[in-house]
């Protein structure tokens, strides 16, 4: 073979030693090349290859996936553990943890394991059985123990499309690149089917009650679902196994696994946590927590807490997560960040659902908001580098991104609107239950055929300006942003710390009128922590580590509503998108700091009295309203609807002698 990887075949092949120790290679046999005197000097040995196969395995180099780092982050682990361990040996205990994971709770041990796709065995009858001697065999043999399981093991997203466009039936490659796949029955999450184990520990310690997203089960009901889920996996040819890490900061790195039965799933994970070096792989060990993705087989329905096929349960005790009944991917990263909210608060960390940026001075701003609010659409700026989109943590080292990826909506994507999304979504994306057309494979992202939650997932550096490594320094700036469609909150308020409490906790947007039949009114939405489906404790606890937080690094809290003004939806007219830009321009190079201002009423809000490039009229709400007592009632409306909203969290005592208590509820609507 030449260095170029160009193959010449002759008649009969006669290796002839040159000087410089190499072999030439003559072609005999007559023909055009003989009389002419031409022939191949390819400056290297025979290809040794007897079958199309060995010469395919000649082309592999053994690889991982990796994820891109730079400043030499996440190299403080090196290699000295494995570095008198054999390869075979270091297969040996990789495949052992695995069948550690995947083992029956009611067997001695877990499944025979086999490294590789079982569709290549015959190809391969070198590998059918190796490295299988060090397991102890059952005293009940049953059929199943004669199975072997063969593992797929942190594929390489090339070898995932392989795998999807070979055994998924509805996988497909689009014009740009990505891979389309579909969900099943449930494209969106399942929030009512997930459950978290209630022992002694989490009873004290977790959400429970009216506004918990938190449903309880017993760990009796969480084993039977997790038997079902590992007999199911155990039961197939071949499994796919991602060891992978959430949380870029290294201190504080959170490894997991996650087993499933679709390509598809394991391409998503891969994409959306971090993806470990080579080295880090090697050295993975044993993961702190597991997840189990059997979605393909539905629970048992007239199992105890079952109100469905689907359940999606969590037990954090044991570390682990069972989906069952559903193949959306979403449960998976949502699952896992539900774990970080558990997780990272025990180590004094914030875990927030937020996007988060970085201007060239090093100020970090955090963004919170619920959909719609122009979250993603802010927190990316091409003159600010991207941290995250979604999850983060708050520690003392600073900021960093939960997550290797970013998981967007695709719904109505344009180019013009949404450039780097749109540029994101090429070879190594997901894209979830899109339209495209049959023969030219363009994808139709106003198609709601299947679904209006359509979805793609890529990796975090297939954003242009994205920061790699996904860390940053103490934030400076948090803004909650709020699309008020009632039209009366200011564009742009400062907060004070109880103040930013007392919105943190509300998570307040509203929904324009119209997006159900005889629908007039806007619709106030509030979600607490701007997440209340995946937090795990109370929310003012996340609330009273956020201005902890907040008062120790000296960041200033912000509410921007970038909805209505003039009258609510309907009758006044949607903040332009450019003055938002302007203010929060203002908030990055810290000039609104050293605005003047002045207290509305009923919020108690201090709003600016003028910004660069932001009409002055607008930034006080009664201004733009024609109908002055109009706004005043639909002030006291949207301040009654915050107050109704908080009674849940009123009596919850936080602080010392419960005063935080009392100074954020006084942060609140007064009338």
């Amino acid at each position: 073979m030449a260095e170029n990887g160009d193959f010449r075949f002759g008649n009969s092949v006669k290796a002839v030693v040159m000087p410089n120790g190499l072999p030439k290679i003559h072609t005999h046999g007559g023909g055009a090349s003989a009389e002419n005197g031409i022939c191949h000097d390819d400056s290297a040995p025979p290809v040794k290859a007897q079958t199309i196969d060995e010469l395919h395995s000649l082309q592999k180099k053994r690889s991982a996936p990796t994820t891109p780092i730079k400043d030499g982050l996440q190299q403080q682990q090196g290699n000295a553990a494995f570095a008198t361990i054999s390869e075979e040996d270091r297969h040996k205990l990789q495949l052992q943890s695995i069948s550690a994971s995947l083992a029956s709770l009611t067997r001695e041990r877990g499944p025979n394991l086999v490294k590789g796709d079982p569709a290549k065995k015959l190809d391969t009858p070198k590998v059918t059985a190796e490295h299988h001697h060090y397991i102890t065999p059952t005293i009940s043999v049953s059929d199943s123990a004669l199975k072997f399981t063969h593992v797929l093991y942190n594929l390489s997203p090339a070898e995932l499309y392989e795998q999807a466009i070979k055994y998924e039936k509805g996988s497909f490659i689009t014009s740009t690149g990505a891979l389309a796949t579909l969900s099943g029955a449930k494209t969106g999450r399942s929030p009512r089917d997930k459950r978290v184990v209630k022992d002694e520990t989490t009873a004290e310690e977790l959400w429970w009650g009216k506004g918990s997203p938190n449903i309880e089960m017993d760990e009796h009901t969480f084993l039977v679902n997790r038997e079902r889920a590992v007999d199911y996996l155990n039961s197939l040819d071949k499994v796919f196994v991602n060891d992978q890490f959430l949380n870029w900061d290294p201190e504080h790195q959170i490894k997991v696994r996650i087993v499933s039965a679709r390509a598809y799933h394991s391409l998503f994970m891969h994409n959306m946590c971090i993806r470990p070096t080579p080295e880090e792989l090697e050295n993975f060990g044993t993961p702190d927590f597991t997840i189990y993705n059997a979605g393909q087989f539905p629970c048992n329905r007239y199992t105890h807490y079952m109100t469905s096929s689907t359940s999606i349960d969590l037990n954090l005790a044991r570390r682990e997560m069972v989906i069952l009944g559903t193949q959306y991917a979403g449960e998976m990263k949502k699952g896992l960040f539900s774990v970080m909210h558990y997780l990272m608060p025990k180590r004094q960390i914030l875990s927030l659902h937020s996007g988060c940026n970085m201007g060239k001075d090093g100020d970090v701003a955090l963004f919170f908001g619920l959909s719609g609010t122009g979250k993603t659409t802010l927190s990316t700026d091409h003159n600010r580098l991207l941290i995250g989109d979604d999850e983060h943590c708050w520690s003392e080292n600073g900021i960093s991104n939960i997550e290797g990826g970013c998981y967007a909506k695709c719904i109505d994507l344009s180019k013009e609107k949404e450039p780097d999304i749109w540029n994101a979504i090429k070879f190594g994306t997901v894209l979830e239950n899109v339209v495209f057309d049959e023969h030219t494979r363009e994808v139709d992202y106003t198609d709601k055929s299947v679904t209006e939650n359509t979805r793609a997932s890529y990796p975090i550096e297939y954003i242009p300006n994205a920061k790699i490594p996904c860390v940053g320094p103490q934030p400076k700036n948090v803004i909650l942003l709020a699309c008020d469609a009632f039209g009366v909150l200011p564009p742009v308020s400062k907060l004070s710390l109880p103040q930013t409490m007392y919105h943190f906790i509300s998570g307040y947007t509203a929904l324009v009128a119209g997006t159900e039949e005889g629908i007039k009114e806007p619709q106030a939405t509030f979600s607490a922590c701007f997440g209340a489906a995946f937090i795990m404790l109370h929310p003012t606890k996340y609330a009273a580590m956020l201005a902890e937080k907040m008062q120790k690094h000296g960041a200033t809290g912000w509410l921007v509503n970038t909805g209505w003004s003039g009258g609510r939806y309907g009758v006044g007219n949607r903040i332009k998108l450019g003055y938002t830009r302007k203010i929060i321009d203002a908030i990055h190079s810290g000039s609104l700091l050293k605005a003047n201002y002045k207290r509305t009423q009923v919020f108690g809000l201090e709003i600016p009295t003028e910004i660069e490039g932001v009409p002055s009229e607008i930034l006080d709400p009664i201004n733009t309203w024609g109908d002055r007592e109009g706004y005043k009632e639909t002030l006291l409306k949207l301040g009654s609807l915050f107050k109704k909203n908080f009674e849940v969290f009123a009596n919850y005592k936080i602080g010392q002698d419960g005063k935080l208590t009392e100074e954020i509820l006084a942060a609140g609507p007064n009338f």
